[in-house]
């Protein structure tokens, strides 16, 4: 394989996953990690993601307040977050996940809505807090510096006090058999406590995700009530999981 379909491969991943490992790469590519990890800071030095320390992220997802060029699938995830607005209400209390799709959905919050936001992220914080009639809670915990989340003992114990009406969370990975996954064990915890808090759960996912997998799981896939993707809610590809009675937006 030539070294520039490595890099679109390799780009193309952290795009979609926000986050990956060089051992995952080259696995993927059949290659070495120092194959890999030559490709990754190539495609650092010309600004096109960040390497990080055993992986690469996008530059939307480590850099929340980047132009919107910089984020991957922007118009999907516009839809996404236009679908996801019709299920809140006023008097609502709600979580709201990080990443640049629950980023986008923050966005484009009404001012005018009354309801109660917690989140664990802070540019999704940020977005709210000017909005007038949100109030906002975030939840404390040891802060990760690329997602700009927080995680840690701390934010699971918070979110254990909590009930919300509807839990908005994203994934890096989801299968209809194996459900949501991801490859942060410290991720997979707090998001296990979301949905613990949440009285419906909704997941907020472009379909490139759909049909993919990694190591640690969040949830099975009947712990998600409602799906929202940027696909029409027939499409075929969403068939898997309708099976699953999971209510598709």
């Amino acid at each position: 394989m030539l070294k520039e379909e490595r890099q679109r491969i390799i780009l193309n991943e952290v795009e979609v996953h926000n986050r990956v490992l060089l051992t995952d790469l080259a696995e993927r590519l059949e290659v070495s990690v120092d194959t890999v990890r030559r490709d990754v800071k190539e495609l650092d030095r010309t600004q096109k993601l960040r390497k990080v320390h055993g992986g690469a992220v996008s530059l939307g997802f480590v850099s929340p307040a980047a132009a919107n060029s910089n984020i991957y699938a922007l118009e999907e995830k516009k839809a996404i977050a236009g679908k996801a607005l019709g299920l809140l209400r006023t008097g609502s209390v709600i979580f709201m996940d990080g990443g640049t799709t629950c980023q986008e959905l923050a966005r484009v919050l009404p001012e005018t809505l009354d309801l109660t936001c917690f989140t664990i992220s802070l540019p999704v914080a940020l977005q709210l807090v000017a909005k007038a009639g949100i109030r906002v809670i975030l939840i404390g915990g040891e802060v990760s510096g690329e997602a700009q989340i927080t995680t840690g003992a701390n934010a699971v114990s918070a979110l254990s006090e909590i009930q919300v009406d509807y839990g908005f969370i994203g994934t890096g990975y989801v299968d209809a058999l194996h459900g949501l996954t991801e490859f942060d064990w410290d991720v997979v915890q707090v998001k296990k406590a979301v949905i613990g808090a949440s009285r419906k759960v909704v997941l907020l996912c472009i379909s490139e995700k759909l049909n993919s997998q990694h190591r640690y799981r969040t949830c099975d896939i009947h712990a998600i009530n409602t799906m929202v993707t940027e696909l029409p809610p027939e499409h075929n590809r969403l068939n898997s999981f309708r099976d699953h009675q999971i209510h598709i937006l």
